[in-house]
């Protein structure tokens, strides 16, 4: 799925390379930054969009397709590292991932779909959800969970409708690391297994979902190829030579400039006229 997606992404570049698209130094450093924490646990989506407003670098209505299309690589990278070392049910990750990809083919074609003020809406109000699950996290109001790598049943249903709806959310803007965490621990799973399955889930259903927004053209080219192009190394530092650090006070900084974010995003959203669903 990462050569399928390189290739047609390196397409659509090379039909856009005589409009600039080589990455600003901020742009850069914004994606070493935010993969790095994501691969520790942190997220990536919060931190990139509060990062993108404060530089005002990307349009509010170009913010998800840019995630999406930006974080995709990364997050493949990271799938690959924690599907190799952490140990899970393989059924019950494929059925989820499944699950998500669906979510997020529908999800990505609506949110393409929306005007800049109903994306502004929604992304406001996805990162005051993103800030309620890092502070629930942070805490320790979130459960330990089991000793289960695996569901089956009535917890297996309740998963798959669960990460169906995360992945179709997710097109908005609100991560899925958190909640996927945060209901593998609700239905007694080891929260260690929570990280194969919520980053093989976004390795999954980015590379799908983004190419409804590359195709759409609503993302940002230069800004996606700097999450890309820093944000692979910052992978790889976070998960074979840092590995652990202790983050509650990046976590609590997070809090702080997502609900600021998350305010800013609903007052321009406030200010903005066009209320309407583009037809396609």
């Amino acid at each position: 799925m990462a050569i399928v997606f390189t290739i047609g992404w390196v397409g659509s570049l090379w039909k856009k390379r005589r409009e600039g698209i080589r990455p600003s130094p901020y742009q850069l450093l914004i994606g070493f930054v935010t993969d790095f924490f994501d691969t520790l646990g942190v997220g990536s989506f919060a931190t990139t969009t509060s990062l993108f407003r404060l530089g005002k670098i990307v349009d509010d209505e170009k913010i998800p397709g840019t995630l999406n299309v930006g974080h995709t690589l990364p997050t493949i990278l990271q799938a690959l590292i924690y599907i190799n070392i952490v140990e899970i049910d393989l059924w019950t990750l494929w059925i989820l991932i499944i699950a998500s990809v669906a979510g997020s083919y529908v999800g990505a074609t609506f949110v393409s779909r929306l005007s800049k003020k109903f994306i502004q809406l929604g992304m406001g109000g996805a990162l005051l959800v993103a800030v309620s699950m890092i502070i629930a996290k942070l805490l320790g109001w979130i459960p330990s969970g089991g000793e289960s790598l695996g569901l089956s049943g009535v917890n297996l249903l309740i998963g798959i409708v669960g990460n169906f709806t995360f992945g179709a959310v997710m097109m908005i803007g609100v991560g899925a690391y958190a909640p996927i965490m945060i209901m593998v621990s609700l239905l007694g799973m080891n929260q260690k297994a929570a990280f194969p399955l919520m980053m093989g889930s976004c390795a999954m259903l980015m590379p799908v979902a983004s190419y409804r927004f590359i195709s759409s053209g609503k993302y940002d080219a230069r800004a996606a190829l700097g999450l890309t192009l820093l944000g692979l190394p910052g992978v790889a530092i976070a998960a074979w030579i840092v590995k652990e650090l202790p983050l509650v006070y990046v976590n609590w900084l997070v809090v702080v400039v997502v609900i600021y974010t998350a305010v800013s995003m609903l007052n321009s959203a406030s200010q903005t006229e066009d209320s309407q669903i583009k037809s396609d």
